[in-house]
């Protein structure tokens, strides 16, 4: 049986575990409040400019622009995994490379080429999976809170990219945040603009006159609608993460709570035993004077 005093510091060391555990878990949920009305916010304008895009691409057609069109092959494809920069979070972080792993799987079965483009700290584990394949790792370290610019410089360097001929596909892996317990991993594809196909869908039939022209907004529009899903991504995985985290450190602490009863029970049968021998060793040295 361990000894009392091996006891009494492990019960300390939990301890001490559960306050830092707690104090986590108060800290996500006061982050997790402004991170979720951040991503609630930035969804309609993201849906609405997809559809805006989409309008536009069937009244021009899609060989108006690469972003649209692509290169005329499907070979290559990048897999951007964008991941937090800190660990604690839970499955967050996990699931996400998962996802990205699970496509990558598919798409090599089918005898595609696969990259990764790495966004955020904690997908560089991809790197012992695929030592290889990893053609970018980009830095957000210095992202306090999810931000637009950092979206566009990720969206300017897969655009440069991808215009450089360096892949075909590209697929944005992140998580949707639905509440503090369900983050849905995510993979969408981002370049080229996949338009959905709408049954029935048509150019409009209405008078519309585009100043300047459908094909000059959608040459603009369609960088910005890269960037703007990127954000996106960065604003649903500040919430999931914090969300996963809180979960997490909630788990934790009851854990250690649990612990600390168990491990207070055995101190308390040890410390019991303990003065049990005392009190039959000063008897038998009583009974023998």
């Amino acid at each position: 049986m361990a000894s009392l005093k091996a006891l009494k510091i492990r019960i300390g060391s939990v301890k001490s575990t559960q306050k830092i555990t707690k104090a986590m878990k108060m800290v996500a949920a006061a982050k997790l409040r402004r991170a979720q009305e951040a991503a609630v916010a930035g969804r309609p304008y993201a849906e609405r400019l997809e559809g805006v895009v989409a309008s536009l691409a069937r009244n021009v057609g899609v060989g108006a622009s690469p972003l649209l069109a692509g290169t005329g092959k499907d070979q290559v494809h990048l897999l951007v995994v964008a991941t937090s920069e800190r660990g604690l979070a839970g499955a967050f972080n996990t699931n996400i490379v998962r996802a990205a792993r699970r496509k990558a799987e598919e798409l090599e079965a089918a005898g595609k080429t696969v990259r990764f483009y790495i966004a955020g700290k904690k997908g560089r584990v991809m790197k012992r999976f695929y030592p290889t394949g990893i053609v970018a790792d980009h830095d957000l370290s210095a992202m306090k809170t999810a931000s637009f610019d950092a979206a566009r410089d990720i969206a300017d360097d897969l655009i440069a990219r991808f215009k450089a001929g360096e892949f075909d596909v590209a697929h944005l892996f992140y998580a949707r945040f639905q509440s503090a317990l369900v983050q849905e991993p995510i993979g969408a594809q981002i370049i080229p603009v996949a338009i959905p196909e709408v049954k029935g869908a048509k150019a409009s039939d209405a008078t519309v006159e585009y100043e300047p022209s459908e094909e000059a907004i959608l040459d603009d529009l369609l960088p910005r609608n890269v960037a703007i899903q990127i954000f996106r991504a960065l604003l649903e995985n500040a919430a999931s993460e914090q969300g996963s985290r809180m979960t997490a450190m909630d788990n934790a602490t009851r854990n250690a709570g649990d612990m600390i009863k168990r491990l207070s029970i055995q101190y308390n049968r040890a410390r019991q035993a303990a003065i049990t021998t005392e009190l039959v060793e000063i008897i038998s040295g009583a009974e023998a004077l």
